[in-house]
């Protein structure tokens, strides 16, 4: 398995590390005593101490379980976040009655004695009950919507009721925060203000005029309708969810990216580990009560909208015109079954930007179209400058493992290159930009089209020697000056690229302030692969995701946590997300290995200078300036998570939010650059494509100021 290791988005699949997990009679430390022990086992018995046994010997960070308080705490911590995310169930004595179980995580983990789900269920059950029959009656008539008072939307600056008549006045506020927000959402689609995906107005769903008393009672009743489907799945919660939350409770304290996988997740694991969602292609991942967009998959249908992006959290999931279901504290399974659905049905995503705003995306499913999955190639010039400046996007390392014919990211990379030599570029922009990963071997590969030959990565699980990967291709492919870019979505094979390229001087690296961070492996190990014959009827028990390796740079640094630093830092329109390792919660950290010897590029460049030089230009671009301001006003509107529930103060904050929003999304093109169709295709569809594609790199500034680097790199070399 020395590269066959394909990396899915930012969720990294080892596909050989463990060809056939051993069964537990051969290893007995895995499944403990308890074959000896007993003559009868609970299933979650054996769950516990073939995840415990993995976990404790298997995962990098080197982690016990048992008699482990502080992990214990850490745990429960977990669960609890996991039970009541938003603090909107559970009263201060609730929780105090289960702090019961705060030393116990680990000892239940291994034992299979889960009391604290019966518990929970019990207090969670009363409260909804409680809550159920408040809410029925605040959404029986209309609330007095002058009423100076607000709510705080961030759960995490609020604490646990203390009393219930303190949850209920919480409900009261959250009802009318909703009613709210439908009584705008009904004005604005009424009144013609509302707009579709595309900015374009919607036609209203009916030519009936409502009149301001009938527009808030039916805001009501669709509210009251939405909560009562949230409490109704709340009540009947499946048993394999309550599990998924204790034992995820557990792994998630090792790292974020370890987690165990109920069987019916491991039967649809092409979901979880690609995020290849069937219809609209967005790689998404539980937050606590949210589900939250990880990363667009190229040329999907969500892609395609423009209006989905990384960090969106979805709040709602509808069917065309249906009422739209609430998937708040639903699991990433079932909010996935509502999401997918057949090529060319209709599916209503409400999301919740960054920002605070809140929008409807309708989104045609569609299959992947693969194409603009592929690496896509250009030349740029700019007025005032001679050089012709090649352009390459790599959306991700594509490889079919299955198929030694099939196209990979490698060869189609080689193939641009050689047509850009062809034309005499004078440099090349390599856009690794959004890039969430792929193949390593085409990391390793692709590094070496740049270089002589040498070390591209270092990898190393716990307790083993420090593998290398090496480019052994003495063959350069492009000789002249490149730069790389890169941003906080560039992730696992996109750093590899972007580290080796830098230690080896080869390439100067512009963008965001950092990469991802995303530098571990994780393995799949498929728990009935434990099991004993004498115990084979407890199948099926589902998987574990773990993580089991950490890639390092030649300089000896690992590329977790920290990710790459860019030579050139530009001005990032991604900058207000806190997204990327160094946010995650038990992220592993960052480390050293021994650097191994390589030989530098003989052409140096004064980076120091190229900066200098950027940096000035940037305070005069306007462009760039307009990114500044617009990250420093979604900074500034992330803070503020208190909303007032003053109907008339509440419209105008959602009014001004819209109109800064579409501010800020307002592009203009380049009229300095021009971006060169090198295919000369008289087809139709192509030609659009083309055109699309120019009119992106037109409007993004970035493109143009790495354009200039490349002029400076070839008259500041040290």
């Amino acid at each position: 398995m020395k590269s066959q290791v394909l990396l899915f988005g930012l969720l990294f699949i080892v596909t050989a590390v463990i060809a056939q997990p051993q069964s537990s009679s051969d290893d007995p430390s895995v499944i403990g005593n308890l074959i000896s022990s007993k003559p009868r086992y609970k299933r979650e018995q054996i769950i516990g101490n073939i995840l415990g046994g993995a976990l404790t010997q298997m995962h990098l960070s080197e982690k016990k379980i048992e008699n482990n308080d502080q992990l214990s705490a850490d745990a429960f911590k977990a669960y609890l976040e996991r039970v009541d995310y938003g603090k909107q169930f559970l009263i201060a004595s609730d929780v105090k009655e289960l702090e019961k179980y705060k030393s116990k995580m680990d000892d239940m983990f291994l034992d299979g004695n889960l009391d604290i789900l019966d518990k929970t269920s019990e207090l969670m059950n009363k409260r909804i009950g409680q809550i159920e029959k408040h809410v029925e009656k605040v959404l029986d008539k209309p609330m007095d919507y002058k009423k100076k008072e607000s709510i705080e939307t961030d759960p995490k600056k609020r604490t646990f009721s203390k009393t219930e008549k303190d949850l209920y006045a919480h409900w009261e506020r959250l009802m009318k925060y909703e009613v709210e927000s439908r009584i705008i959402d009904q004005r604005e689609e009424q009144n013609g203000l509302a707009t579709d995906e595309k900015g374009n107005k919607k036609k209203p769903v009916s030519d009936k005029k409502l009149t301001e008393a009938e527009i808030e009672k039916e805001a009501r009743g669709k509210v009251l309708k939405s909560y009562k489907k949230l409490f109704s799945r709340l009540v009947n919660e499946k048993k394999g969810d309550k599990l998924d939350k204790f034992y995820n409770s557990v792994t998630k304290v090792f790292d974020p990216h370890t987690s165990y996988l109920i069987p019916d997740e491991k039967e649809d694991f092409d979901i979880e580990m690609s995020g290849k969602l069937e219809g609209i292609g967005a790689i998404l991942r539980e937050d606590n009560s949210y589900i939250k967009v990880e990363r667009i998959v190229p040329g999907s249908a969500s892609w395609k909208t423009k209006e989905v992006e990384a960090e969106d959290v979805i709040l709602k999931v509808g069917q065309g015109s249906e009422e739209p279901v609430d998937i708040v504290d639903m699991s990433l399974r079932d909010a996935v079954k509502l999401i997918r659905g057949k090529k060319g049905t209709e599916v209503r995503l409400t999301i919740k930007k960054p920002n605070g705003l809140i929008k409807v995306v309708p989104i045609v499913r569609d299959t992947v179209e693969i194409e603009e999955s592929y690496v896509k190639g250009t030349l740029l010039e700019l007025n005032g400058s001679k050089s012709k400046i090649g352009y390459i996007n790599i959306p991700k390392f594509y490889r079919d493992f299955n198929d030694r014919a099939g196209r990979n990211v490698t060869d189609d990379t080689r193939k641009e290159i050689e047509r850009l030599n062809k034309i005499g570029a004078d440099g090349l922009i390599v856009d690794l930009r959004n890039n969430g990963g792929g193949a390593l071997e085409d990391a390793r590969m692709i590094s070496g089209l740049f270089i002589d030959k040498g070390p591209i990565v270092q990898v190393k699980a716990r307790g083993e020697n420090v593998e290398v990967l090496e480019d052994t291709d003495p063959n350069i492919d492009f000789k002249k000056p490149v730069i790389v870019l890169i941003n906080r979505f560039s992730a696992s094979a996109s750093e590899i690229v972007a580290a080796a390229l830098q230690d080896y001087g080869r390439a100067v690296i512009v963008g965001g302030e950092f990469s991802h961070g995303k530098g571990t492996v994780q393995a799949v190990v498929d728990l009935d692969g434990y099991l004993p014959p004498m115990l084979k009827d407890y199948s099926p028990l589902g998987a574990l995701k773990i993580t089991i390796q950490k890639f390092y740079r030649v300089n000896g640094s690992s590329t977790q946590y920290k990710g790459v630093t860019p030579d050139i830092i530009l001005p990032d329109q991604f900058s207000h997300l806190e997204s990327g390792e160094k946010f995650l919660e038990y992220s592993i950290p960052w480390g050293e290995v021994k650097p191994k010897k390589f030989e530098r590029w003989p052409v140096k460049y004064d980076v120091k200078t190229l900066r200098a030089g950027s940096m000035a230009r940037i305070k005069n671009n306007q462009k760039f300036q307009h990114i500044l301001d617009s990250m420093k006003w979604y900074k500034d509107q992330k803070e503020k998570t208190k909303r007032s529930l003053v109907l008339m103060d509440y419209e105008k904050e959602r009014k001004d939010v819209r109109e800064r929003t579409d501010l800020f999304k307002k592009e203009e093109e380049s009229k300095n650059l021009k971006v060169v169709d090198l295919s000369a295709s008289k087809d139709k569809a192509q030609q659009e494509k083309f055109e699309d594609f120019s009119r992106t790199l037109k409007k993004d500034p970035v493109i143009e100021e790495s354009f200039i680097i490349l002029n400076d790199m070839m008259n500041t070399k040290s």
